[in-house]
């Protein structure tokens, strides 16, 4: 291994590369990784020097906090490669605050924008090769801090690592994807940390969702902890609905995730004049929609997923199967954002940020 060093980041360069034993037509989501990682411990009050090193494992001591009290936080993000060979990101800055809103929520310390964006942009540079040109190849950035400070005493660490971890993506989702409404079990209450991106969200999602998966399903709408009447997120992702021509979604909550995606997404519907209403959405009104044939569309949104249809949902055990139609939403909407990241067509907002 060398080792070199920018003006804040020392990187040391792996001596040989894993990228020829990929197969980069048939990735499974997040199981690859590329040959570097970024990361910076924060110790005695303060970040350290951060580094750039050859991806491996690490040693933690047993008692590290993020095993006994969850301290541990994530963001999802994606590069992408144009026709010119140049990497973009898209809207990073959105990312990089809910990251910091997250680790307040947690105890957690705030990541310096500096170490966070140099981190992530020197990182990059050093994997380029790993990122594909073509609409549908992305670099999938896991950015994500623990507590690493040793001791079972119940208090927040005083030791953290940060750390950014590159993974070559296509598709999260493949095949069809029908969901159950949940009646019972809740993502998220208010007062609680549904509005961080924790990894202990999604730990608690897993046993409901096994549950749902048994019964056919592929993923679960949640519905509010207090009455489950209102439906929130669809499994990792923002749950949008199209009632006649009509896009609802639920607002931001504690309980919710305010999802990069589905900003984006309520920004292009707006740019292209399609009425959206940003309100609760209740259980028996999509059950009415579904009914009465108005029920036009369900999608999820999210970073890995990007739009992703459903085509049929389950409550107090009756199916409901929606319509099957060409030129939806979904399939406008997703073309629309992804044009947009990979620079085939003009970036009017803003969004994307160049490396």
């Amino acid at each position: 291994m060398s080792s070199t060093q920018t003006t804040k980041i020392e990187i040391t360069r792996a001596t040989s590369s894993k990228i020829n034993e990929v197969d980069f037509e048939n990735l499974s989501f997040g199981a690859v990784f590329t040959d570097h990682s970024f990361e910076c411990d924060f110790k005695n009050g303060e970040w350290q020097k951060p580094v750039i090193k050859p991806y491996a494992p690490f040693l933690l001591d047993p008692s590290a906090k993020v095993f006994h009290y969850g301290q541990a936080i994530f963001e999802g993000m994606k590069a992408y490669k144009d026709d010119a060979n140049d990497i973009w990101l898209f809207r990073p800055d959105e990312n990089f605050k809910r990251f910091n809103n997250s680790a307040i929520r947690m105890a957690m310390p705030e990541v310096p924008e500096d170490i966070f964006m140099e981190g992530l942009n020197q990182l990059l540079k050093l994997d380029e090769a790993w990122i594909k040109k073509g609409k549908g190849n992305t670099m999938y950035i896991r950015p994500f801090m623990i507590a690493t400070g040793a001791g079972v005493v119940a208090n927040p660490s005083d030791e953290y690592k940060f750390m950014i971890i590159l993974s070559p993506a296509k598709a999260y989702y493949s095949g069809e994807v029908k969901v159950i409404i949940a009646e019972h079990y809740s993502r998220a209450a208010n007062g609680g940390i549904g509005a961080a991106k924790a990894a202990g969200n999604y730990a608690a999602q897993f046993y409901p969702t096994n549950l749902a998966n048994k019964a056919g399903f592929q993923q679960v709408i949640w519905t509010d902890d207090a009455t489950h009447t209102k439906l929130e997120e669809a499994g990792t992702m923002n749950v949008f609905f199209r009632i006649n021509d009509t896009l609802l979604t639920a607002p931001v909550s504690e309980r919710i995730l305010d999802g990069v995606t589905r900003k984006t997404l309520i920004d292009l519907a707006k740019s292209q004049g399609i009425p959206v209403e940003v309100r609760p959405v209740l259980v028996s009104e999509l059950v009415e929609a579904s009914k009465n044939g108005t029920l036009k569309e369900i999608f999820g949104a999210g970073t890995a997923a990007v739009v992703n249809p459903i085509v049929g949902f389950s409550y107090k055990d009756e199916y409901y199967e929606l319509p099957k139609a060409e030129n939806t939403y979904a399939i406008k909407l997703k073309n629309q954002l992804t044009d947009i990241q990979h620079k085939l067509s003009e970036d009017t907002f803003g969004w994307t940020v160049k490396i």
